[in-house]
């Protein structure tokens, strides 16, 4: 049994984009108002009595709709209720961060209208043709046109606006069958000039989503900057402006979505690396186009794919010197640096593609998990050539991933 979600652009009329406009404010105004009371107890209380929780701010929020909040009787009370649970997750997660000793732990921030407009809805939902049955609002039309959207338990339904579209997210509860993946083990190497070098020399070529459309992003935000507030003329370049951020995420999530799901069916085993993206964001040189492929989104999708179609994702050591290490004899040269896009190996004499290189040390390499004598996991690293030295799990992650699936 699974958690899957599958998303779907909506094609609503005036009047039901005036209804989601108006649970998106009414979820908006709930977080805000959850916000600001948990602020005030905790400043103007002591002990426990600082803190609340998402059930005893919904209770107090009914109580307060019929005198000071009536027109939020025209929405679905799951809007509300879900913008509250999510105010509590937010708290729960910023306190988890502060334990664990983060240097930014978040504080949960207030929401703005326009800005990440969205809401859930529990209940009674279901496809209907090429519609979906929403609470309170009915049937709305879906652009994509198929016979079967899903097939599964529906929990809920998150509506979201996009530049000027809208889309629902439906969770759903399902059992898959994972197959038997008999495929060959890979090793991924990841770059900013090529998205991914494989161990069998397949290269999948970076789309350069938001470099090369950063002239016109530009353009566009001159526009809006120039554009009077409140006018008609900045709602029009701020719709401009959010279609081609909107065009940009979707190449980029195309891009990512066909690799992870070609590397995860035909392959039992996938290697690939830890790597530190916060660490590699500061080099500002390079910032924008690390951000631009979308690292941490690769991993994320090789991790649930890797359990719906059977293969094991594995997670290499940080300090895994793939680039440096020569795949033909083991030697690890010292002096390698990013401009040396060719590996060559002063004691074998192989000379090979950096990347294939790297993708080859992967796929060769082999992990065992085991114990010190302080209790510590660590890890025995069998290289190429034979050698095997110990790691610490201070800065690595597991080999295998759980039996849990984010929402893909």
């Amino acid at each position: 049994m699974v958690f899957m979600a599958y998303k779907y652009e909506l094609d609503p009329n005036n009047e039901q984009r005036t209804m989601f406009s108006r649970h998106a404010g009414v979820a908006r105004f709930a977080y805000n108002w959850g916000l600001e009371q948990r602020i005030t107890l905790y400043k103007n209380n002591q002990g426990n009595n600082r803190f609340t929780d998402a059930m005893k701010q919904h209770k107090l929020l009914n109580s307060l709709k019929k005198t000071k909040f009536s027109w939020m009787y025209q929405c679905s009370k799951c809007a509300p209720q879900e913008a509250l649970r999510d105010l509590d997750k937010a708290f729960k997660n910023f306190f988890r961060r502060i334990r664990n000793g983060a240097k930014n732990a978040g504080f949960p921030k207030f929401k703005k209208k326009g800005v990440h407009d969205s809401f859930r809805l529990t209940g009674t939902i279901r496809f209907i043709g090429h519609t979906i049955q929403l609470p309170r609002i009915g049937r709305i039309r879906i652009k994509e046109k198929r016979e079967q959207y899903h097939s599964g338990r529906i929990l809920s339904a998150t509506i979201s606006r996009t530049a000027d579209r809208w889309f629902v997210s439906v969770a759903v509860e399902e059992e898959i069958e994972v197959p038997i993946n008999d495929g060959p083990a890979i090793g991924v190497d990841v770059g900013i000039k090529r998205l991914a070098v494989t161990s069998e020399k397949e290269t999948f070529s970076n789309p350069r989503a938001l470099d090369s459309r950063l002239r016109k992003l530009r353009r566009l935000s001159r526009q809006l900057s120039r554009k009077k507030k409140g006018s008609k003329n900045r709602e029009k370049a701020k719709r401009q402006l959010a279609r081609l951020h909107l065009k940009i995420r979707n190449i980029r999530q195309d891009t990512l979505h066909k690799m992870t799901t070609r590397l995860a069916k035909n392959h039992s085993r996938i290697v690939i690396e830890d790597l530190n993206v916060s660490g590699m964001m500061k080099n500002h040189r390079l910032a924008r186009n690390i951000a631009d492929v979308g690292f941490w989104e690769m991993r994320r999708q090789l991790e649930y794919k890797s359990l719906w179609y059977g293969s094991e994702l594995v997670i290499a050591p940080r300090f895994f010197p793939s680039s440096k290490m020569c795949s033909g004899c083991g030697h690890i040269k010292t002096d390698l640096t990013l401009s040396d896009r060719t590996y060559v190996c002063e004691k074998c004499g192989l000379v090979i593609d950096r990347d294939l290189n790297a993708a080859n040390n992967l796929v060769a390499a082999s992990w065992t998990e085991t114990q010190n004598a302080c209790g510590e996991d660590t890890r025995l690293l069998v290289d190429p050539s034979g050698l095997t030295t110990e790691q610490t799990s201070m800065n690595q992650e597991p080999n295998t991933i759980g039996n849990t699936v984010p929402f893909g």
